[in-house]
């Protein structure tokens, strides 16, 4: 299917590795030309030139997103190529920490880091947008975020910050041709989660090989309805469809992509 995304522009913040990596990769494939973004530019480059190799057409960006100064930086340098068509809200951190650990200086932290990364974009980039009529936001949310737990507090409600941020964007960017939305994904087998995994099966008792920690893993302790947990390549489609033309009905709305593990109705 053509997703009608040929000529447009994306920065994908925290592109550098797992999810950010294979949202830029899926948006190259569609003729996107796209900003990966990263705090290291070597580890940034290397996916630019994966994605050049494959035909794509890739920049970069560097910087951290938690400062102002940061941020600054990387959006002029994402805008020094054109309009940014296309904001997602990748980048973003978390920890194990639980209600005892998490000071209130980790909170503040983690806001920097999850959430106001993302409003430093918004405010960046979207004026751009506005003045040319069109444009999409998609913050990279998380089922935690409805459906926390008591672990990481402080990541669970960073990622509520971001779904109710996205909605509130939405409103605001009525009739201008901008949509605002959230991607949920459930729990992602990316190269961090899968070295965690490994390291904490023993003391869990969920077995000696992959298939069997996998399986254990995801009944036990991120409870869904596929048995496993997702891969990154299962939620860059979510996010290239919103960001097309195809999706202009769609604004404010939130798309799970969790394997049921958030259950709900409505």
């Amino acid at each position: 299917m053509d997703m009608k995304l040929t000529g447009k522009r994306a920065l994908v913040t925290g592109s550098s590795a797992g999810l950010g990596q294979a949202i830029a990769e899926a948006l190259a494939r569609e003729g996107v030309t796209v900003v990966v973004h990263g705090r290291n530019e070597a580890r940034a480059g290397a996916v630019a030139d994966r994605i050049v190799a494959e035909g794509g057409r890739a920049e970069v960006a560097v910087g951290d997103l938690s400062t102002d100064q940061g941020a600054g930086a990387v959006a002029d340098e994402a805008l020094s190529g054109g309009t940014i068509d296309i904001l997602v809200n990748n980048a973003g951190a978390y920890d194990q920490l639980g209600w005892t650990e998490a000071t209130p200086e980790v909170w503040a932290d983690t806001y920097q880091t999850n959430v106001l990364s993302g409003v430093r974009m918004i405010r960046s980039l979207v004026p751009r947008m506005r003045a040319s009529g069109w444009g999409r936001v998609i913050q990279i949310g998380g089922g935690l975020a409805v459906q926390p737990k008591s672990a990481q507090p402080h990541y669970n409600a960073s990622l509520a910050a971001r779904h109710n941020l996205a909605v509130s964007l939405a409103r605001e960017l009525k009739g201008s041709g901008i949509t605002s939305n959230t991607v949920a994904p459930g729990a992602i087998l990316t190269e961090a989660v899968r070295d965690l995994l490994w390291q904490i099966a023993p003391a869990h008792g969920w077995g000696d090989t992959w298939e069997e920690i996998e399986r254990a893993a995801a009944e036990s302790w991120v409870p869904n309805d596929a048995g496993r947990f997702g891969r990154p390549e299962e939620i860059a489609p979510a996010v290239v469809y919103l960001a097309s033309p195809l999706a202009d009905y769609i604004s404010g709305a939130m798309l799970r992509v969790d394997g049921g593990t958030v259950r709900c109705v409505g």
